[in-house]
């Protein structure tokens, strides 16, 4: 049986831009696979591939200890999760406002809240936009995002915990020496 030329008078069999088109979206893939992988060797962070198209890099911090950002190709796009804090003890309704008027700020990335009620930065790129400099930007925003908005989220959403935990330290003669952050909500309150 012969095959039908295409309606624009094309030679190619029928089809055969359909198949070809098929595996654009799998170069593309690949190619943001081969893109992010040189971003993650050039950028020096530590960082494991468990399967396929999927990363995990370990940021360092200087208030948060490390943040752990995944990273996936998918067919149109590269994910990226990111924890930053779990759910707050008190104070919800600030910490989610705080994080909201921040996310009109952000670049790739926006602060999001799981059912559990942990939040997290998350974000999409088309893989058509996924260069070493955009890797780099993006975990850039990541690791100043978790990172340097650590103290003020654990101020706001955990300063009870923090008080209990001082008071507790100091009973037993521990090092609060990473509390010192947190001086304003741990000295007695002037009578």
């Amino acid at each position: 049986m012969a095959e039908r030329a295409e309606p624009s008078g094309s030679s190619e069999p029928a089809g055969a831009s359909q198949r070809a088109g098929a595996s654009e979206p799998a170069e593309r893939a690949e190619a943001a696979r081969l893109a992010l992988e040189a971003a993650l060797r050039e950028s020096g962070a530590e960082w494991e591939s468990p399967g396929p198209g999927r990363y995990v890099v370990t940021l360092p911090g200087t208030r948060k200890l490390s943040t752990t950002c995944s990273l996936v190709v998918g067919r149109h796009s590269l994910s990226v999760n990111a924890f930053v804090i779990r759910r707050p003890d008190e104070n919800a309704a600030a910490v989610h406002r705080w994080l909201l008027e921040r996310n009109t700020r952000l670049y790739g990335v926006a602060y999001a809240v799981d059912a559990m009620g942990d939040v997290y930065l998350a974000g999409r790129l088309p893989l058509a936009a996924v260069t070493a400099e955009e890797i780099d930007r993006l975990l850039g925003t990541v690791l100043e995002q978790a990172d340097g908005s650590f103290n003020t989220l654990l101020e706001l959403g955990f300063a009870t915990a923090i008080r209990k935990e001082y008071a507790w330290r100091t009973a037993r003669g521990e090092s609060t020496r990473n509390l010192d952050a947190f001086t304003h909500l741990t000295r007695p309150a002037d009578g």
